[in-house]
């Protein structure tokens, strides 16, 4: 498990094994948002199967599967609001933690500065300088 703090509440990091779950609860952890489609992992860890490995380690746990198709306004706005009304620190995870940075740093644009956004992102291993049109825009 490599967990990369983008905020003091909020985390990404790759793909999470069930055997994590517990380790991410002791963290401080309290939301799991899963931001990998099914079809791109083993049905050992399909959304649902690491749902319920989550409620049992006393984890709230989002799906919200993004590619570059669904990266949508809404699907960012949506992100946003499990972050927000999450009752502490929120991970969330996909491949490689970068779609989870995206989305995270999309769903600031206009509330932060691009430069901190993208500041943040660089701190925990991630480049976006490519999204700064739309952070700016």
């Amino acid at each position: 498990m490599e967990l990369r703090k983008i905020t003091d509440t909020y985390s990404v990091s790759p793909q999470i094994d069930m055997a994590d779950l517990p380790l991410i609860a002791q963290a401080g952890f309290k939301r799991v948002i899963c931001n990998r489609p099914d079809a791109e992992i083993p049905p050992s860890h399909h959304a649902e199967a690491m749902a319920a490995a989550a409620r049992e380690a006393g984890l709230d746990f989002q799906i919200l599967p993004l590619t570059h198709q669904t990266m949508t306004p809404e699907n960012v706005a949506l992100q946003r609001c499990y972050i927000d009304d999450a009752d502490g620190p929120v991970l969330a995870y996909c491949a490689s933690g970068t779609r989870s940075t995206i989305c995270w740093a999309l769903g600031q644009a206009g509330e932060m500065p691009a430069d901190q956004i993208l500041g943040q992102a660089a701190e925990a291993g991630y480049n976006l300088e490519q999204l700064r049109p739309a952070l700016e825009g």
